[in-house]
């Protein structure tokens, strides 16, 4: 089954700074806006969900993460091996987070959108190759991805159009019926 990436995951999480291969090593599924399994909810918190493989590396990696950064505010488990990590968000870049949440990506600041990589190495037929980071072409609105859209959605895109879709509350909540299909 294909993950579908929450807006969270793709614009929220990299604002945290955390490796993306140390995300990876140690099971990170998606990242949320809520919990709804909380009756609390943290105000301006990102939500990481995890399954680590290694439950040893996955301390490690909280212990490094708890020393890199003051941002954690707590950490829980749920049954079936579920860790959730939760960042309180940097509000320096609040203004840019409602921004998200209200689909115009392309409004950010300058400075939020430098805490995203242009560029991203990925593999392609065994081979490492350069490719434009998916924010970058959201953000920038580029040409390709504006092609891909009006090709699977049949509708032409004007200027004033933003070139991902928008924040659907509902998707950005982890739910525990959500961790079944990640078993």
């Amino acid at each position: 089954m294909q993950l579908t990436k929450t807006i969270t995951t793709i614009f929220i999480v990299p604002t945290l700074m955390i490796d993306r291969s140390k995300l990876k090593d140690n099971g990170f599924i998606n990242g949320y806006a809520k919990d709804g399994q909380k009756d609390v909810q943290y105000q301006n918190a990102a939500y990481l969900l995890f399954r680590p493989k290694n439950i040893d590396k996955f301390k490690l990696f909280l212990d490094e993460e708890y020393e890199r950064t003051k941002s954690i505010v707590d950490d829980y488990d749920y049954e079936g091996g579920f860790v959730v990590l939760v960042y309180q968000l940097n509000p320096k870049f609040d203004k840019d987070f409602k921004l998200i949440k209200e689909g115009l990506y392309s409004k950010t600041s300058k400075t939020f959108q430098e805490l995203f990589p242009k560029i991203l190495k990925v593999e392609r037929d065994g081979m490492q190759v350069d490719q434009k980071s998916l924010q970058y072409r959201i953000f920038n609105k580029t040409d390709d991805l504006k092609l891909f859209w009006e090709e699977n959605i049949g509708v032409e895109f004007t200027e004033d159009m933003e070139f991902w879709q928008g924040w659907i509350e509902e998707k950005e909540i982890l739910k525990l019926e959500n961790l079944k299909e990640y078993v």
